[in-house]
């Protein structure tokens, strides 16, 4: 086999790759829909805003949260003039009124809105259970309330086997939402969760925080362990992900998508191969390594093509209709860890990630 045909060979393994991951098909229809996005000024807020006004003809979108300059910057670029159906409502997860009110008439609501940063939330743990568990429970009763349909909740590979409060509390949020739909009854709205990596390029991330070092002239990248391995996942994708998660939610699910790993050291070498890698230390709250399915849960957890879904414990029945529609049950000591994952990002896709991620 000659180095051309080697290269073309690896190159449509890596088109395949990255086809595979889009989670594309099938997505929840938004057309005609009024939907409502928590913390929607976020990285996802605006991923997921740019995605909706590009593909989809909405009813209403409504976007929920309590930051005026940023709702105001966020309303320049999606100008009500421009998208006619663009809400913006100032708001709290905290106060269940108003969510109530920002509700009303709304069909699909995605939770967004969280604490994220773990050493903040270590120094101030009543603010971070305030907006993460209370905020989660005062979604779940505003949507029950105002007759929302579907309900997807955003979590995090920090909320599996948790170390640190952040994780604890979105353990906590992802055990409300799985539990929601007892509350609501029949009729009520179908609530899960999605539960992914780290977020390529998304505010906060080791990425940008690398790119800006380079950018300012460093000599070296901070590298707290060089064992250290994550799972990410480009914003595009997490948004397209969420959108076929709620398609495909029967009701206390927790999907988590089939993504590639990577250790830190990688990273580092694709965004400034000529830097030095200093290793500062595991910060206090940090994993060695993330888990997405604990082995405990392995047990409830099915298996589809693109995705994990872990399901509700105390309802049996949505397994075996998730096995009638063609899932297939994992192994009895199953786990899913960035460690022992067997999809590994190489140089290339890595690259190909990282600049699809920074293309606009």
């Amino acid at each position: 086999m000659t180095a051309e045909t080697d290269q073309a060979s690896a190159e449509r393994k890596l088109e395949a790759l990255i086809s595979r991951r889009d989670f594309r098909a099938p997505r929840a229809d938004l057309n005609g829909k009024t939907i409502l996005v928590t913390g929607g000024t976020g990285s996802f807020g605006h991923k997921f805003v740019e995605t909706v006004v590009s593909e989809y003809k909405p009813k209403k979108l409504i976007i929920f949260s309590r930051d005026e300059l940023k709702q105001y910057e966020m309303a320049q670029r999606f100008p009500v003039e421009t998208y006619p159906f663009m809400r913006y409502f100032i708001g709290d997860v905290r106060d269940v009124s108003r969510l109530t009110q920002a509700m009303r008439d709304v069909d699909i609501v995605v939770h967004a809105a969280a604490l994220k940063h773990v050493p903040i939330a270590e120094y101030n743990p009543f603010e971070c259970i305030k907006t993460n568990v209370m905020g989660a429970e005062n979604v779940v009763r505003a949507a029950i309330q105002a007759g929302v349909k579907r309900v997807c909740a955003l979590s995090t590979d920090k909320a599996a086997n948790p170390v640190n409060l952040y994780g604890a509390s979105k353990l906590a949020s992802d055990k409300i939402f799985t539990a929601a739909e007892h509350m609501g009854g029949a009729g009520g709205p179908v609530f899960s969760v999605v539960r992914y990596g780290n977020v390529m390029g998304s505010r906060g991330s080791v990425v940008p925080f690398f790119r800006k070092l380079i950018a300012e002239g460093a000599d070296s990248l901070p590298i707290t362990d060089a064992r250290m391995t994550r799972f990410w996942i480009t914003l595009e994708q997490g948004v397209n992900f969420v959108l076929s998660s709620l398609e495909h939610a029967k009701g206390g699910e927790i999907f988590v998508p089939k993504i590639p790993s990577m250790t830190t050291v990688e990273l580092a070498k694709i965004l400034a191969p000529s830097l030095e890698q200093k290793i500062i230390g595991i910060r206090p709250g940090e994993k060695l390594h993330e888990t997405m399915v604990p082995e405990d849960d392995g047990r409830w957890t099915v298996e589809i093509e693109d995705r994990y879904v872990i399901l509700p414990a105390f309802s049996p029945e949505k397994k075996q209709a998730w096995l009638a529609d063609g899932a297939t049950e994992t192994p009895e000591d199953f786990s899913y860890s960035s460690d022992t994952n067997p999809e590994r990002f190489d140089a290339r896709a890595l690259q190909a990630m990282v600049e699809k991620s920074y293309a606009a």
